[in-house]
């Protein structure tokens, strides 16, 4: 597949297509359109993140993310995703500051923005965009998107991770054709049991999420060529990874526990005259 990292074709804006979770205006990158463009620090760096409590990743990203997170995989095509919340709408490792807390891991997805590529519809070419209403996108840049007409270092270093990035997706999809091609999926749920302050169950279970897993005993049965082909690889030990992540089922849901317990113990704000 080729990649068109800057300037769009002569006589008009390419036609694009798809959209991207966290992206709301993105546009194709362009000397002529985005000259005066670039970005600046803002306070709130991950603040987009808020609201997503899963967030894809790559499978080259599994060793690292599976100290944190629950890994699983969602949908028809079985996309990987790390958990970050319990709820729709709540990402429960991002602080009040728009940091992602306690030095945790940041996907890749998460950290190329405001950047992305998209397909144009008319080749398969990628172009890079800009989500310019991304609040670090500015007129009034720390560090700007182009340099006497071309791209900045920091662009072309944009360029060259969101082309890693579409190598690891590729890649991703590619494992996940492994996984279903041998049959190694099945379907999991996950629950949580509320508890009151002394420990005792309160209520009934509470469904988190239906969700696709590797299933160890499909692994363990298969023929030995098959296990030393997945071995050989790479697969293996991104299959070990996200079956070690799924430990942190536990620590998403304490971690949701204290956060509603900190939140009820806040005293209520006096009314405003």
């Amino acid at each position: 597949m080729n990649t068109t990292p800057a300037n769009p074709p002569v006589g008009g804006q390419p036609s694009l297509t798809g959209n991207v979770m966290f992206y709301k205006q993105p546009q194709p990158l362009s000397a002529e359109a985005h000259a005066g463009l670039g970005v600046k620090q803002i306070e709130q760096p991950f603040a987009f993140l808020r609201e997503s409590h899963a967030v894809p990743v790559t499978v080259s990203e599994f060793g690292r993310a599976a100290s944190f997170f629950p890994l699983i995989f969602v949908g028809d095509d079985r996309t990987p995703v790390a958990v970050m919340g319990i709820r729709q709408g709540q990402n429960l490792f991002v602080d009040d500051k728009g940091f992602v807390a306690d030095d945790h891991y940041v996907p890749a997805f998460v950290r190329r923005y405001p950047f992305v590529f998209a397909a144009d519809e008319g080749s398969d070419r990628l172009i890079l965009c800009v989500d310019r209403s991304a609040p670090m996108v500015t007129n009034q840049p720390e560090v700007p998107f182009f340099e006497n007409g071309q791209p900045s270092k920091f662009t072309n270093d944009a360029i060259e991770f969101c082309k890693e990035f579409e190598r690891q997706r590729q890649a991703t999809a590619e494992f996940g054709k492994i996984l279903g091609d041998l049959d190694l999926f099945e379907q999991k749920t996950v629950s949580f049991q509320p508890r009151d302050a002394q420990g005792n169950e309160m209520g009934a279970q509470q469904k988190i999420a239906d969700y696709w897993a590797v299933s160890e005993e499909k692994l363990n049965a298969l023929p030995a060529e098959k296990f030393i082909e997945l071995r050989d690889n790479g697969a293996l030990g991104a299959i070990y990874a996200h079956l070690i992540s799924l430990m942190n089922w536990q620590n998403v849901i304490q971690r949701a526990v204290r956060i509603q317990s900190a939140a009820q113990a806040q005293p209520a704000a006096a009314p405003v005259n």
